[in-house]
């Protein structure tokens, strides 16, 4: 019975510093976007880039 006068108030501060580091994380912008990211990796860029074009040089006779 003693063991509970220490652990239930020893929860309450933890379940406290829990929510103060959700609440932080969330007013950082932690949470803003979890499904961009996910999709961007699935986006796969397959077009090449267009070759150098070389330069013309004209010859003289």
């Amino acid at each position: 019975m003693e063991a509970l006068y220490l652990l239930i108030p020893l929860s309450i501060i933890v379940v406290f510093i829990a929510l103060w580091v959700f609440f932080t994380a969330s007013d950082g912008g932690q949470f803003d976007d979890l499904v961009g990211p996910g999709l961007r990796v699935l986006q796969d860029d397959d077009t090449t880039p267009p070759a150098p074009q070389k330069p013309q040089t004209t010859q003289r006779e």
